[in-house]
């Protein structure tokens, strides 16, 4: 049997025999389909080029809404409800949260080695997708309401389970969920249409997150109010996801087609250069990004002394990350992923650094930064999902395998360390800095909260485009590599 691999350059050789590990180079035969030769000079172009529905695409982006509205809240807020509000240590909070994303470096990579081995007539991923639904409803509840009389170690005791709760819950949706989106279509810029569409709608949510951010800033019972918001929340995120699961179907042809282990499939992941140099970027980018998202509450009330600019903060931040999504659509077929996500990264690093410099009655400022941010944040949150889809096509012509699971498993645990890595930072940089909650602070930690807000992601976002300058897939050469697992499929 012919398999052709690709070099780490990027050229497309052809080579007898079977992959790597030892496996047949396909597992399991994919639909035929077929292949056209591109015109001399011209783009090469994938031989499955039709365009998803738009309906399929809708269906499959509005869990999204849910969980947008809840991811987003917990990590803007839950840091100052839990400081403020439930009087926990913030050293406490960075640690549940830095050891929940421990939990995540063994959890991540078993959900996706499961969902990508899996094999039902529900296909791979909607079984995991369906799963996660109750649990993610209750757990959030559970974030929101602890019982009135816990204190103490047991009031953090019950945050930390919900929270490790919570966090693995959305694990078993995200992974399957995200390799669902690469599944859905092969070729390049329809990719980025799927994860666009997703992302608007978790840009709706994250605006619901934002509105319910306002509530509870203003509300005289924080903890009643929060409640009353997180029911109705859970409700409907548990009832769009079954949904989705209902109506989106899956392609019988990669059920199954996952590595033989979940070392394998880390190892094949680790294996592909053009996934290394993305983790690396994912990695520093997010891990600026946290210190917006765990911080600001902080920066606007102490720093700026402007406690009700937070809800418009996150509104100028998110409403151009989400309402430009049709905007990047046909500059990323003119321009490329790759240059329109560089162009980002550097609009994110000025901004960024700019926010260091803040004080006292600059709220004005601050909200015009937080449209730049919004606007590098956004871009690059819709294209990179669509760079991963292609990195997995590689590594289908490399192993014969589909690890959609696996992939999106690193991805998952990258941004979440990030996150984790972020809210401990935080949460020491508060607690030696001399924070007190509820009072004036100190110049020393002032200067702290600048830094870290502002200096600190615009150093990880200028290298995360050094990095990401080097990156080798372009559109040209997906295409080459859809044209070979084509022309291989033909051969077989």
């Amino acid at each position: 049997m012919r398999a052709i691999f690709l070099e780490p350059t990027g050229g497309v050789n052809a080579a007898c025999g079977s992959c790597e590990n030892g496996s047949p180079s396909r597992a399991f035969p994919r639909s035929r389909m077929t292949l056209s030769q591109p015109a001399p000079g011209a783009r090469p172009q994938p031989a499955d080029a039709a365009r998803l529905p738009l309906t399929t695409v809708i269906v499959y982006g509005l869990p999204t809404l849910g969980m947008g509205c809840m991811v987003l809240i917990l990590m803007l807020f839950f840091l100052k409800y839990t400081t403020d509000v439930l009087l926990i240590a913030p050293a406490s909070m960075g640690l549940i949260f830095g050891l929940s994303r421990i939990w995540d470096a063994i959890s991540d990579p078993l959900v996706g080695y499961w969902s990508d081995r899996t094999r039902s007539r529900w296909g791979r991923r909607r079984p995991w997708m369906l799963l996660s639904s109750l649990p993610i409803a209750l757990l959030f509840l559970m974030l929101w309401s602890p019982p009135a009389q816990l204190e103490g170690f047991g009031l953090t005791l019950w945050i930390a389970v919900a929270v490790f709760g919570f966090f693995t819950a959305t694990t078993i949706f995200f992974i399957p969920h995200q390799a669902l989106g690469a599944e859905l279509s092969n070729q390049h810029h329809d990719r980025t249409r799927i994860f666009g569409v997703r992302h608007l709608f978790f840009g709706i949510g994250t605006l619901a997150a934002v509105l319910g951010i306002a509530l509870l800033n203003q509300a005289p019972d924080p903890r009643a109010t929060a409640l009353r918001l997180a029911a109705p929340v859970s409700l409907v995120t548990a009832a769009l996801i079954i949904a989705a699961v209902s109506q989106l179907r899956e392609r019988p042809e990669n059920w199954g087609r996952g590595a033989t282990s979940p070392f394998a499939a880390a190892a094949d992941v680790w294996a592909n250069p053009h996934a290394r140099r993305l983790l690396f970027v994912f990695l520093i980018s997010s891990l600026g990004g946290a210190s917006l998202a765990v911080l600001a509450p902080f920066v606007v009330e102490y720093v700026l002394e402007a406690p009700g600019l937070l809800p418009y903060f996150f509104g100028f931040y998110f409403v151009p990350a989400y309402l430009l999504v049709p905007v990047w659509l046909p500059l990323s077929r003119r321009f490329g992923k790759k240059n329109l996500w560089l162009f980002a990264m550097v609009v994110s690093a000025v901004g960024y650094g700019s926010l260091s410099l803040l004080g006292p009655g600059d709220g004005a400022w601050m909200s015009a930064l937080a449209v730049v941010i919004g606007i590098g944040g956004g871009c690059g949150q819709m294209l990179g999902p669509s760079v991963q889809a292609d990195v997995i096509d590689y590594d289908e012509l490399r192993t014969g395998q589909r690890k959609e699971g696996a992939y999106f498993a690193a991805w998952s645990f990258t941004f979440k360390a990030a996150s984790g890595l972020g809210f401990m930072l935080a949460g020491l940089m508060l607690e030696l800095s001399g924070f007190e909650p509820n009072a004036v602070q100190n110049e020393t930690t002032k200067l702290a909260l600048r830094m870290l807000f502002g200096l600190f992601p615009c150093v990880c976002y200028l290298i995360g485009a050094l990095a990401f300058s080097r990156f080798r897939l372009t559109e040209s050469e997906h295409s080459r590599i859809r044209l070979a697992l084509d022309r291989r499929d033909v051969e077989e």
